[in-house]
């Protein structure tokens, strides 16, 4: 069951490349924007779902998720809806808000420890799709690429984005303990084949609409296209990673394998016409690393 609430969320975040869901929800909030409001509260109401699932639901926790999902709403609510954006100081801070709560993990103390990672992907999945709510439907910004590959360069630059950093990402991985030598794979072919969907469906594309979507894409409205705006964004993403193990926390390993990716990741958002050309090479990267080292 909790596998089929992720694929439901996953599903959601997915219909947002429909042309014909993003304007029916884009007429709908242009005709009355006070039904944004209404995404916060289902979305509370999803999330309580899952924690009644997985044994966790408690009042106050579904207290304190639709306050964090009704926080950045308000910013943006307060900025004004309507046609296509340069997004302005209130959407940056309702970006952080929706981030940096899940970055924390606040109040994990108010989620039993068995259910904590399921819930946390679950929160994750309404805060990506409140994003898109916010920022794709309510106040469309420009340039957050949210569409299908149009043409075979948005294939071709993660290629050449995961031939020209994959070397480097090994090298200084090596060096500084981050990763062991490479090994040959030793899990069967189909987990490797299935984990490719599950990687970019599940870690790689979500990221890349927060990092890359939203704060990336935000930092170039306002600095430009420039290398200023790329190691920028890179290092907030690398940053993200101190608190990830498997090394001791802060871990500064991690930060900077992420913060090279990142430069790598950014550069193709730029360069391609679609956000999924550097959620594919998010994935590869990813994927690699899970099965050679």
């Amino acid at each position: 069951m909790q596998a089929l609430v992720l694929g439901l969320l996953l599903a959601a975040v997915f219909s947002w490349f429909v042309p014909a869901v993003r304007n029916g929800v884009r007429g709908a909030l242009r005709e009355n924007p006070r039904r944004i409001w209404a995404a916060p509260a289902v979305l509370a109401a999803v999330f309580a779902g899952a924690a009644a699932l997985a044994g966790a639901f408690s009042p106050a926790l579904t207290a304190a998720v639709l306050a964090y999902l009704c926080l950045p709403v308000g910013c943006v609510f307060a900025a004004g809806g309507g046609g296509p954006k340069r997004a302005g100081a209130l959407d940056f801070a309702a970006i952080l808000l929706l981030w940096l709560p899940l970055e924390f993990a606040a109040g994990a103390p108010l989620v039993p420890r068995p259910a904590q990672g399921f819930l946390h992907s679950v929160a994750y999945g309404t805060a990506i799709l409140l994003g898109l709510t916010l920022w794709l439907g309510f106040r469309p910004m420009e340039g957050m690429k949210f569409d299908p590959p149009r043409r075979g360069r948005d294939f071709g630059l993660p290629a050449l984005g995961f031939l020209a950093v994959a070397p480097l990402l090994i090298g200084v991985g090596m060096a500084i303990g981050f990763i062991p030598p490479p090994h040959a794979p030793n899990r069967p072919a189909g987990t490797m084949a299935a984990a490719v969907g599950l990687i970019f469906a599940g870690t790689a594309l979500p990221e890349e609409i927060l990092f890359r979507g939203l704060i990336q894409n935000f930092l170039m409205q306002r600095w430009g296209s420039g290398w200023r705006t790329l190691v920028a964004a890179s290092v907030i993403f690398g940053a993200a990673h101190l608190d990830n193990g498997p090394q001791a926390l802060p871990n500064w390993r991690y930060m900077i394998e992420a913060t090279i990716a990142g430069v790598a990741y950014g550069r193709v958002f730029q360069k391609a016409s679609s956000i999924t050309s550097s959620a594919l090479l998010h994935m590869a990267v990813d994927w690699t690393k899970h099965f050679f080292f």
